[in-house]
């Protein structure tokens, strides 16, 4: 890394929710037995996560590991494989019923959550399937821990959202992006207002805790009015969480094949609407927990925020989730071309050995200080340097003191946090999506910028 400069990079780099991220992971040539890699971890505080690969539509922006459409009953062929999965890594965990007190052999599972895609694709009955796994093949009792689903206002349907209920979500979160139809539609988003304010309402009639709801700024001919005029619509249903997210157009996703861009001006008006955004919300009373979140004071506590998984003991079930552990985080295949992920998915539901880990990164050298630096940084509170210590045997200035030099060059770093503290300033918070790809490791970044995008 060049540091002999202070000029800020570019604001809009990339959306840090992981390290390292998923273009980093190669085949596994020894493929190694999960029942090997978990044999010395800790699983007395597991989170749990399952992922659903489809949606009714796909945003313009969205290159995430999803499909449209389940046709010739795919989603019963999915979750038979995902049941088939989740009996291997069950056995592959080993000590059954996860009562035991702390110990490596103890599992037990601290949080949840359904991801995608879109989970309230599935119908009831296979939601309350879904639910079935997580509980009588995994272990993870639904009632007793935080389990976050997301979902979308075309499949909030009363009857999803009463399952998701009496099976123990405590948060739902809806991407909405927009409140503003004409915005929706350039993003790629075919929805309407109304319907979105209908699904609002079924959510909080179904009486979950925790709502939250996903906004984006930079929409091609979004305004400061009209992005005030989300976040008011947003807010005027008390959500417990806001997520405030900036536009990126990727390659292949639908703004990309259209020819979207960024430039300069691009990035000038998403600093400008985040700021909008942020003080807004703080005027409303709301706390900042990172760039993108944000939380109304009092509301019931979901466990590690915005994705901040400083530890491992990640089970990650579906062929999109990630699973870590501390020395390898691993998964299947990665596109984001519909073509490929569909070659993915019919793979991943005709598979009957799930014993082994057949894609990932090994997690090693000074990968594990910049995986727990990077996630720590990036939460508004900041990380504890006696933690990391204590951890790792040395401080974070000891180890990456020309990284954190220049984000203090920048005015990055909050001078005024003591020294037992280090915390991102405003400015810091605003440039998180320049800070968190600066402290990507040079094995990282290249296996990053080799890896062929499909």
């Amino acid at each position: 890394m060049n540091t002999a400069t202070t000029t800020a990079p570019r604001p809009y780099e990339s959306y840090v929710y992981a390290y390292p991220h998923k273009t980093a992971y190669r085949p596994l040539d020894d493929r190694p037995a999960l029942r090997d890699l978990w044999a010395g971890e800790r699983k007395d505080a597991l989170s749990l996560y399952l992922h659903i690969p489809f949606c009714e539509v796909r945003c313009g922006f969205c290159n995430l590991f999803t499909r449209i459409g389940a046709p010739d009953e795919l989603t019963t062929r999915y979750l038979d494989a995902l049941d088939r999965q989740a009996t291997a890594v069950r056995d592959a965990l080993g000590e059954n019923g996860g009562s035991g007190v702390g110990g490596a052999d103890s599992v037990r599972f601290a949080a949840a959550a359904f991801g995608g895609g879109t989970p309230t694709y599935l119908d009831p009955d296979e939601l309350d399937r879904l639910c079935d796994i997580a509980e009588k093949r995994m272990g993870a009792d639904l009632r007793a821990v935080p389990l976050s689903v997301e979902t979308s206002p075309a499949t909030a349907t009363a009857d999803r959202l009463a399952v998701l209920a009496e099976r123990g979500a405590t948060r739902l979160s809806i991407g909405v992006q927009s409140f503003v139809d004409a915005e929706a539609k350039a993003a790629v988003r075919p929805q309407r207002r109304a319907e979105v304010e209908a699904a609002l309402g079924r959510i909080r009639e179904a009486g979950i805790p925790v709502l939250n709801i996903d906004l984006i700024y930079g929409i091609d001919g979004q305004t400061e009015e009209t992005w005030r005029h989300s976040l008011d619509a947003a807010l005027a249903w008390q959500p417990e969480e806001l997520y405030l997210y900036p536009l990126y157009v990727r390659p292949l996703t639908g703004l990309g094949r259209i020819g979207a861009g960024s430039d300069a001006a691009w990035d000038a008006q998403r600093l400008r609407l985040y700021r909008q955004g942020r003080d807004h919300l703080f005027a409303q009373g709301y706390e900042q927990v990172s760039m993108r979140m944000f939380r109304r004071p009092g509301s019931p506590s979901q466990g590690a925020d915005d994705h901040a998984c400083q530890t491992d003991g990640m089970i990650g079930l579906g062929c999109g989730a990630r699973s870590y552990t501390s020395g390898l985080h691993y998964s299947f295949d990665y596109a984001v071309d519909m073509r490929e992920i569909r070659t993915i998915i019919d793979a991943y539901t005709v598979a009957e050995d799930f014993s082994r880990a057949e894609v990932g990164y090994r997690v090693d050298g000074d990968e594990p200080r910049r995986r727990h630096l990077l996630q720590s940084l990036l939460q508004a509170g900041g990380m504890e340097v006696a933690g990391y210590r204590e951890r790792f045997g040395s401080g974070p200035a000891e180890d990456f003191p020309a990284e954190l030099g220049r984000f203090a060059a920048l005015g990055w770093l909050d001078g005024g946090a003591g020294p037992g503290l280090l915390r991102l300033s405003p400015e810091g918070l605003a440039h998180s999506d320049a800070l968190g790809p600066a402290l990507f490791s040079p094995a990282v970044r290249a296996a990053m910028a080799t890896y062929e995008a499909k």
